[in-house]
């Protein structure tokens, strides 16, 4: 007997899905996108510009300026080829914002949060230049810089990690980093450490980012090529300006090698490392290599998988592994485009290497600029200034950052929905299996912490830590600020939501997924 199990109206239904999912997306609030007015009252000097022709004091010409300021304002495609470049380097998809998605929210209306107004919102604007939270951002990046080589296993006991420990907690009154929650102190267990619910749990670096990785039929270590320690980039002012204009450094590294010439490789051991590794990852690489961990050990899924409880059935095409693999590059390409329409078209803010020109000018005499006091009278200024004879602050790529603004940050926002996705897939308060491992002093063996957790490690903490470690990573490369991260995933963290919500419409099963915010608070997507 010939029984087809497609109902007669199958196609009505599919073309009414769509239009529900459609609905859906059209009826969700448009924020109200604002920056930080930086460009109006310090026009040329407080905003992203590099790659554009500067001036001899790292000042974007103001007619080239301009002609970024029409493009984005016209959206024409001709005003972006119109805009001078001041070297090699081209500006990185300026239009990406104004790319249309037939799934998920809008690239121009993410919404993640409500302002303190009580208006709807994608990231909050930036820090200025003239306020207290941007000179403790810029703080925190001079001693990251400063301190690229300390392994995260001797923070407790190193005497510069103390410094500048006391130097965020006493110099800066706005800083925004996690603190001891009974001494309000940033402490060597604080330290440059992300702000989301399992950030402060055991090792610094997430066990997501130290674990082999099940890939198939091969297992891959996750020790990777490392460069050479102490070397850092762009602390001359001649090599700084070049930069600024376009010249392009990249490719110029110099890589940790043993004595054949072989490339050695190391587990993630500390600052340089880690900035190695977001160098030159693919922006969902680490969640991949997540999800395969999480897969291999058979983690158990969330409890509104409705297959987690099946007695005859188990997930494959949808709720398993295929399913869950390509969500998460359909995650990431729109949370890049929706990041992309903050960078461009709202904030434009200037990346922490321009600043670090703007501070040396000041701090020389060379030029008097509207920067907060409390990052110029900083400790941590003399001691950039006492190793490199300069203010600016030193870079770990030789071409410092890309050639689109800061804020928010790309591999944050696609860190913060990838990351949202393995947490609505998988049970986020299930103990991570085997105790957490961390490198040895030479990054070549993984063993125990000399001081271990006061609880086990959760899938759900080491996901949001794993976020933290990519997003606050290219801080410590010297290419993003704190609230790159903060800000940026909540961003990625929309996009996912609104992609999970629109899909439910799609299962004929019965399925929820319950998933903890950054906030911590819990939203539960279901299709009852």
């Amino acid at each position: 007997m010939n029984v087809s199990p497609v109902p007669n109206n199958r196609k009505t239904k599919a073309r009414k899905i769509r239009q529900d999912a459609a609905q859906l997306a059209f009826s969700r609030p448009h924020p109200d996108h604002r920056n930080n007015d930086e460009e109006n009252d310090y026009p040329f000097i407080a905003n992203y510009s590099k790659g554009l022709r500067h001036d001899d004091f790292g000042e974007v010409i103001q007619a080239d300026y301009q002609k970024l300021l029409t493009a984005v304002s016209s959206g024409n495609p001709a005003d972006f080829d119109a805009i001078p470049l001041g070297g090699t380097r081209g500006l990185i998809s300026p239009q990406a914002g104004m790319t249309y998605d037939l799934e998920g929210p809008d690239a121009q209306a993410v919404v993640s949060r409500k302002s303190s107004a009580g208006k709807n919102i994608s990231i909050l604007p930036a820090p200025r230049i003239d306020s207290p939270e941007n000179s403790a951002e810029m703080a925190e990046l001079y001693w990251m810089a400063l301190l690229r080589d300390v392994n995260f296993t001797d923070f407790a006991t190193n005497t510069d990690v103390a410094k500048a420990a006391n130097s965020l907690t006493l110099q800066f009154t706005d800083f925004k980093g996690p603190k001891d929650p009974t001494s309000g102190d940033v402490t060597h267990a604080t330290l440059f450490r992300g702000v989301y619910p399992g950030d402060l749990d055991g090792p610094y670096i997430s066990q997501f980012l130290l674990r082999d990785i099940p890939y198939g039929s091969l297992k891959i270590s996750q020790r990777q090529t490392t460069v050479v320690a102490g070397i850092d980039y762009m602390t001359d002012y001649h090599s700084w300006l070049a930069v600024q204009r376009g010249a392009d450094r990249r490719g110029q590294e110099r890589y940790d090698e043993d004595i054949t010439g072989q490339p050695n490789t190391r587990y993630i051991r500390n600052m340089r490392d880690l900035a190695r590794y977001v160098h030159v990852d693919q922006l969902y690489e680490a969640y991949l290599n997540a999800t395969l961990i999480l897969l291999g050990m058979n983690a158990a899924p969330d409890p509104g998988n409705p297959y987690s409880g099946s007695l005859n059935q188990e997930g494959f095409a949808v709720f398993g592994g295929p399913h869950l693999l390509s969500l998460l590059t359909e995650v990431a390409t729109r949370a890049l485009k929706a990041v992309w329409f903050q960078k461009w078209f709202v904030h434009r803010r200037l990346r922490p290497e321009a600043f670090g020109g703007r501070i040396h000018n000041r701090k020389t005499g060379a030029k008097n600029y509207p920067i907060d006091p409390e990052i110029l009278n900083s400790s941590v200024l003399d001691d950039v200034f006492d190793k490199y004879g300069t203010y600016l602050l030193p870079q770990a790529f030789p071409e410092g950052s890309p050639t689109h603004p800061a804020y928010g940050a790309g591999h944050a926002t696609v860190a913060g929905a990838c990351v949202t996705i393995l947490k609505a897939w998988f049970k986020e308060d299930e103990p991570i299996p085997d105790d957490p491992m961390v490198p040895n002093a030479h990054g070549t063996s993984l063993n125990p912490p000399d001081v271990p957790g006061a609880s086990p490690l959760t899938v759900g903490g080491e996901l949001n830590k794993l976020a933290a470690n990519i997003a606050i990573g290219r801080n410590m490369a010297g290419v993003h600020w704190r609230t790159d991260y903060t800000e940026s995933l909540k961003l990625g963290e929309a996009v996912a939501i609104g992609i999970l919500e629109e899909q439910a419409k799609t299962y004929n099963e019965d399925m929820s997924f319950t998933i903890t915010k950054f906030d911590g608070t819990l939203t539960t997507i279901s299709n009852p």
